[in-house]
């Protein structure tokens, strides 16, 4: 198998609720509702003599020291395999976003080596290998609507694929660290609602439903981190063809479930030239 191609989603969270206890890792527990959104990272996986990885744009850490690298190398050692392939990742999501770029390029992959390694990404060593390498990994093994427990790395259900516009935005520069979002969360976060009732509204396809009960306890910390997060977040809501808006993750991404494509795409156009914001219209919910 000499080369394969694998076009991986973002994710958007529903619902992202924290809890203050951790288990014995050192990660909060976390109920995470997600949804893949296609806007996509494109990572190729071609023979090579011995592992290699390059990023398009260029990377400020060591190949060694990225997603990508830990999950190749991981599930060789896993399945008892070379990792002899070249990586090339297209990156078009944005980093430090809460929409799950390096999990993404390592989810995918994960993707890539089974299919050429013969193993399913079900696989009880894949999934472990995801667990390891990333909170939403295992998300990206399989994107598609669904519910994580556990530290968010543990699939509770999925759902059905629907259709969604949504806008994503994000201040021009900058982001916020996961780790320092987390870091605020212990300081000063609140408990998190029930994820039930969003899940109810995947189950039945119920966009209103959805974007009526989006959460993340976790945004206040990614407001309280980055100013320019809480100044994107309180413009998007406001925007005319936005139903419902939130940040997703960490930040310092927010999105907002659209009444249209053309709503989400005036949406992004003037966050881009009114504000210089990064923006991007998008399809979220797995369907084609």
């Amino acid at each position: 198998m000499s080369r394969q191609v694998v076009e991986t989603p973002c994710k958007v969270n529903l619902h992202l609720g924290i809890h203050h206890e951790k288990d014995d890792r050192g990660y909060h527990r976390v109920d995470s509702v997600m949804v893949p959104v296609a806007l996509c990272d494109t990572v190729v996986v071609s023979d090579a003599p011995e592992l290699e990885v390059v990023h398009t744009p260029a990377l400020e850490v060591a190949p060694e020291k990225t997603t990508v690298w830990r999950a190749a190398t991981l599930l060789a050692e896993a399945l008892g395999e070379r990792p002899e392939v070249r990586v090339e990742v297209t990156a078009r999501i944005p980093e430090k976003a809460g929409l799950g770029g390096s999990s993404a390029d390592a989810g995918a992959v994960l993707r890539a080596l089974c299919e050429r390694w013969g193993v399913s990404v079900c696989d009880e060593r894949v999934v472990a290998v995801a667990r390891r390498v990333g909170a939403d990994v295992a998300f990206f093994l399989d994107p598609r609507p669904g519910l994580y427990l556990g530290a968010g790395d543990v699939l509770e259900r999925t759902f059905p694929e629907f259709s969604m516009p949504v806008v994503l935005v994000m201040p021009a520069v900058g982001g916020v660290s996961t780790k320092e979002a987390y870091d605020e969360f212990d300081r000063a976060g609140e408990d998190p609602a029930s994820y039930e009732v969003v899940c109810e509204a995947l189950a039945a396809g119920d966009v209103a439903a959805m974007a009526a009960n989006l959460f993340n306890n976790l945004a206040p910390a990614a407001c309280h981190l980055c100013g320019d997060v809480w100044v994107v977040s309180e413009w998007l809501a406001c925007q005319d063809g936005a139903i419902a808006s939130m940040v997703t993750g960490s930040g310092a991404c927010s999105f907002a479930i659209c009444e249209s494509g053309d709503a989400a795409e005036r949406i992004a156009e003037a966050a881009r030239e009114h504000h210089g914001w990064r923006a991007w219209a998008a399809v979220a919910g797995g369907a084609e």
